[in-house]
């Protein structure tokens, strides 16, 4: 199985993630709408107030998972990811971020106003280090299939 054919083609069927990050020991996961670059960068955006943003500024190692709903009984597939975040600056009508994120999402500059204000969405990345696909649709019994990736 070509694991990053699968990875490449499972993305855009699927417009949020599951983050998790951690600080003190004290998990937390929560959902947010993304989008990808070429290199598979993942891409969000949050109010630098919430807490997995606040997390991610003293922790930036965070694992997640990006995963259809399935009906019972259906084979499974699921993407998921480890990586390190981090919240960017200076964005402007350039950047991948929001060039990504308004083409997947339809939105246009007033997101980069946004961006400005001291608690509007502020535009995170997400450099993925190694994802794994666990599926049973190709396997059975259903396997998990790692992709390093430092790209």
């Amino acid at each position: 199985m070509d694991v990053e054919q699968v990875v490449r083609e499972y993305l855009p069927q699927v417009i949020h993630l599951s983050l998790a990050t951690c600080k003190d020991n004290k998990s937390w996961v929560c959902e947010v709408h993304f989008a990808f670059d070429q290199d598979l960068n993942l891409y969000f955006r949050s109010k630098p107030s919430r807490r997995h943003s606040i997390e991610i500024e003293s922790n930036p190692q965070v694992a997640g998972n990006i995963i259809t709903q399935h009906e019972i009984g259906e084979k499974v597939r699921g993407v998921y990811f480890e990586g390190i975040a981090e919240k960017l600056s200076d964005i402007d009508e350039t950047n991948p971020a929001y060039l990504e994120y308004c083409k997947r999402f339809d939105r246009n500059e007033e997101i980069l106003e946004e961006a400005k204000a001291p608690d509007g969405h502020a535009f995170y990345k997400i450099s993925v280090k190694s994802f794994y696909l666990f599926d049973g649709r190709e396997s059975n019994p259903g396997k998990k299939y790692e992709l390093a990736w430092n790209r």
